[in-house]
């Protein structure tokens, strides 16, 4: 098959789950606390729907066990059907749930519910779409047919930034409230459709299909995984955490921040965080489409090396309320993260061997979001509170070196062989 039309698919099928994934995040930051947590003072508000939001993060390594299990065993292609059926019709339904004045208790309860089912698929979406697109490259251009499923991430948050801003400013606050922030999960049930007409058009990689024929497809690929790879799998958990902090601190966090401690007006910040995701995209494809010629490694470490400057920067900045600097550090914050994060579609994949590179890339990957992403949107407002924003700063930095130091303690691997 086409590697250049796997590649779109790939995009397509990420984008689209990354859509369902971050209209949660958003949802999160601007309503959630009003619509199901209304008895609760409103930084406890924040803080539960926040804790919804993190749940996500704890059952993505949880689900790309199980993802991986069989994308190693069975296949990328029909691993990557299931997956997209999961998190379209769990995010769809979201749009559909009733909030606590009609449910009372029941309404978290089952909030969190479709957001664990969310989290389980999208375990092992980021590892299929970016493997798809890698075992399809030739080599030599695995970094640029990597970061077509990489600029996913982007496309889909961007679009869930532009659903959200248009009803928004659209629409007055109870109106918002009450029914308009339904409506960009509903639209995921034409997505999902859209999404499968993608994925079941496109083969299985050649790199699978000889593993298979080779009778080298493992048993028990986790396991395996566990056993042989321990080093590469929690250091490239440690390589993803600045990325996932970074994102969702700026992203989700700093929405939340910026909308009701700042009193920035709702549609000022998500037309900048639209005009952030070009930053976001044009860090991974630069970064990516360099890493053939330069290296995953030394553009990885590059961005870990900004963000660790940028993390102290971000909250001094959103603090002006000026809109100038506030797109100057949203924008900053997503570039750092697309240069950290635009060679991992290549550089995580080859780190494992066919044998158990689903698992490994997933596993890994969504430990980083576990250990990034989910802590910080709980840590980050407790700090806020206690000891401002130069503490968040300090918190991001850190989380840029460790990324940093885990990337040092892995090799190249550019020049691999896909075996």
């Amino acid at each position: 098959m086409n590697p250049r039309r796997v590649a779109f698919a790939s995009f397509i099928g990420n984008a689209i789950e990354l859509y369902d994934f971050f209209l949660y995040g958003m949802a999160a930051a601007l309503v959630f606390g009003e619509v199901f947590f209304p008895d609760l003072s409103p930084l406890n508000a924040t803080l539960a729907a926040f804790s919804t939001h993190a749940v996500a993060f704890l059952a993505r390594p949880i689900g790309s066990v199980p993802v991986g299990h069989f994308g190693d065993r069975v296949g990328r292609k029909s691993v990557l059907v299931a997956s997209l059926l999961l998190m379209g019709l769990s995010t769809a339904l979201v749009g559909l749930l009733p909030g606590y004045a009609t449910l009372g208790d029941w309404a978290p309860v089952l909030l969190v519910l479709l957001r664990l089912l969310q989290g389980l698929g999208i375990g092992g979406e980021w590892g299929g779409a970016v493997l798809l697109a890698v075992e399809h490259a030739p080599r030599g251009r695995r970094g640029l047919y990597a970061a077509f499923p990489q600029l996913g991430p982007p496309v889909g948050f961007a679009a869930a930034t532009g659903v959200f801003w248009l009803l928004s400013s659209s629409l007055d606050d109870a109106a918002f409230t009450s029914w308009g922030w339904r409506v960009p999960f509903l639209l995921s049930f034409l997505l999902v459709a859209v999404g499968l007409v993608v994925r079941l058009k496109i083969s299985e990689t050649p790199v699978f299909a000889r593993a298979v024929a080779q009778r080298e497809a493992s048993r028990a690929p986790v396991t395996e995984l566990i056993r042989r790879h321990p080093r590469e799998l929690l250091l490239g958990a440690g390589a993803m955490a600045v990325v996932y902090g970074l994102f969702y601190t700026s992203m989700t966090y700093g929405l939340s921040y910026t909308t009701t401690t700042l009193g920035v007006e709702r549609d000022t910040m998500l037309a900048l965080s639209l005009v952030a995701c070009l930053f976001l995209a044009a860090g991974i494809w630069v970064a990516a489409t360099r890493s053939d010629r330069q290296g995953r490694r030394r553009l990885i470490l590059a961005g870990c090396g900004l963000a660790t400057v940028w993390g102290l920067l971000l909250f001094p900045l959103l603090d002006t309320e000026r809109p100038a600097l506030i797109a100057l550090a949203l924008g900053g914050a997503l570039f750092c993260v697309g240069v950290a994060s635009g060679p991992m579609g290549a550089f995580l994949p080859e780190l494992f061997h066919a044998r158990v590179r689903y698992s490994g890339a997933a596993l890994s990957y969504n430990l980083g979001g576990v250990l990034g992403g989910g802590l910080s949107p709980l840590v980050i407002p407790r700090l806020q509170t206690g000891l401002g924003s130069v503490s968040i700063g300090c918190y991001l930095s850190a989380l840029a070196v460790l990324s940093l130091s885990c990337v040092l303690a892995l090799p190249e691997t550019r020049e691999r062989e896909l075996v």
